[in-house]
């Protein structure tokens, strides 16, 4: 299956990494530079993206257990000069429901991924371009993804934690959990550590981040007549992900986070509870449908129910689930972004694996 979808999306290597209680199995797929044989593996090192955030709202969980913040404290307590500060509390920035405008979809974030890769860029000059824009909703009132409410919890856990956040997530989540592989790189880094893959898209930054434009029928053509390559994002400077997407990771390291967030080993019971039963549906019109809470979404397949993250950016794609019921975890990512449809490579790896898993086979919750 592997194989196959691997060839049909165009992705040059790819890992699936699958631990249930009959044992643990990965396949990979491909290579990690264009061009070379190597085949990528469980302990290749690549860009988690936004699968940091489900770490930034753990270390936010854990301040609130500690009775250091609450998640109905508002922003405007942390940070100055959040529209609308006063009225979006911790938690709706957790869930994605603060109205503010998301900076990554903004021209100058995406266009200098493409023009001036290496560009460092500060928390304050991201959520400057935000707050620059009108807000889209008032807080509490809609769902809508969004990287601005995971910088301004980054900076509310500096503030509250009195470390800067790479320390914190090593101190707190890294250190304890023994993720040696894992780490939220110094914002002038954009090298990878070894072994690590290279990371492409086809086109611009803007169809990882913004979705657009779609490929013409040509570029198709030619990607799938092997004229046209695609560009290779590997030196990308991700300081403008940061706390909603910096986090560098190893399909193994990521297995071992989920399992352990989900399953209970890095919050109090009370914790734990309040963030399992956060998830809230993304579409109201669609109760049934993906649900995202504080840092996770979660989705049912008949019975049973995974939490889940996933990661998109440029030169890379990931999904990371457990599900507690039958004790599975899965872990795909790719080195490309998304297909030549647009759609995010990982994403329909995972779907095939997860319909083998629970229709073909298929399971029964515990």
């Amino acid at each position: 299956m592997l194989d196959k979808t691997a060839k049909e999306l165009l992705v040059p290597g790819a890992v699936i990494l699958l631990r249930t209680p009959k044992g643990e199995f990965t396949v990979t797929y491909g290579t990690t530079l264009l061009g070379a044989t190597s085949p990528p593996r469980a302990d290749t090192f690549f860009s988690a993206a936004s699968n940091t955030k489900t770490m930034t709202a753990a270390l936010i969980m854990q301040l609130a257990q500690e009775s250091k913040l609450s998640l109905d404290d508002p922003v405007s307590k942390y940070v100055p000069g959040v529209p609308n500060g006063d009225h979006i509390t911790i938690a709706e920035l957790l869930n994605m429901r603060s109205g503010l405008y998301n900076y990554s979809n903004d021209p100058e974030v995406w266009g200098s991924m493409d023009h001036h890769p290496a560009r460092v860029w500060s928390p304050a000059e991201l959520l400057a371009i935000a707050f620059a824009h009108p807000t889209n909703f008032p807080p509490g009132t809609a769902y809508e993804y969004n990287n601005t409410n995971y910088a301004l919890l980054g900076l509310t856990i500096e503030k509250v934690g009195g470390k800067p956040l790479a320390q914190a997530m090593q101190d707190r989540l890294f250190g304890p959990l023994r993720l040696q592989h894992t780490l939220l790189p110094a914002i002038t880094v954009n090298t990878l550590p070894n072994p690590y893959s290279h990371g492409y898209l086809y086109g611009s930054a803007s169809v990882a981040m913004v979705g657009t434009p779609p490929y013409s029928p040509q570029v198709q053509a030619a990607a799938r007549a092997g004229t046209l390559l695609p560009k290779d994002y590997t030196n990308l400077n991700h300081s403008f992900a940061a706390a909603a997407g910096g986090v560098i990771s190893t399909a193994n390291d990521l297995a071992t986070w989920i399992q352990a967030l989900v399953g209970g080993r890095v919050l109090n019971a009370t914790s734990q509870r309040r963030w399992l039963d956060s998830p809230q549906p993304e579409d109201p019109s669609k109760p049934d449908g993906q649900q995202y809470g504080y840092g996770v979404a979660k989705l049912h397949w008949g019975p049973n129910t995974m939490y889940f993250h996933g990661g998109e950016i440029p030169g890379y794609n990931s999904f990371m689930g457990y599900d507690p019921g039958n004790q599975v975890t899965l872990v795909v990512w790719t080195n490309l972004t998304v297909s030549l449809d647009e759609n995010p490579t990982a994403n329909a790896l995972m779907l095939k694996v997860l319909d083998q898993i629970y229709v073909v086979s298929p399971l029964t919750p515990n």
